[in-house]
């Protein structure tokens, strides 16, 4: 059975573990933040298109996007991060759709689009079924402190930059609790691809 699933979660909730599952499980996955890289590389419509927004200064002086000084200034002004979606969705939106595109083409029996911001940035009708990658919030925010290093006001930030991690985990069609071992992350992702109809490799079948 070919699917298209999309794959979400909070941060530092683990869905990279997830998506990584998946793709030994002979997922092709599209994943959007590798996308977001690509799109504001040097040449790039897109990052020329933030230079017009954010001024030279954003720019490296080898010619790369400055992550750091770009993010500092969108941050804690919702107006700007706003101006800066408005420029990087559609770009990636656009790349992540050709990729899906050209999967098909190629029949493959299950396309994962790895969208962190996915009902954020309204891209759920490019999936036929959501799952997120869920932690208890208290679980989150220590992952994320420890993982970025920072403190807890910062990590609550971070976090309060997204839709919360409850919400997703009800507005998907399924979910996984990533709290615990890896081995129980992975039989909750096989019993749901099970659910789902997807059991074309034999690992699904164990």
């Amino acid at each position: 059975m070919r699917m298209v699933i999309g794959l979400t979660g909070g941060i530092a909730s683990g869905k990279s573990t997830v998506s990584s599952m998946l793709s030994e499980l002979g997922a092709v996955v599209i994943d959007a933040d590798q996308i977001a890289r690509e799109v504001v590389k040097p040449g790039e419509p897109t990052l020329e298109a933030i230079v017009d927004q954010f001024g030279i200064e954003v720019i490296q002086r080898n010619g790369h996007l400055d992550r750091e000084k770009l993010g500092s200034m969108i941050f804690h002004d919702a107006q700007k991060r706003s101006a800066l979606n408005g420029i990087i969705h559609p770009a990636i939106r656009e790349r992540m759709t050709e990729r899906k595109r050209q999967a098909q083409e190629r029949d493959e029996d299950l396309i994962v689009l790895d969208i962190p911001l996915l009902f954020e940035s309204e891209l759920t009708y490019l999936v036929e079924k959501i799952l997120v990658v869920y932690v208890p919030e208290d679980i989150q925010k220590q992952r994320l402190m420890q993982r970025d290093e920072i403190d807890e006001h910062t990590a609550l930030a971070k976090m309060e930059s997204q839709m919360s991690i409850e919400e997703k985990k009800d507005k998907g069609h399924a979910y996984i609790d990533n709290s615990g071992t890896r081995e129980e992350t992975k039989t909750q992702l096989l019993k749901i691809l099970q659910t789902w109809g997807y059991v074309n490799n034999d690992e699904t079948k164990s």
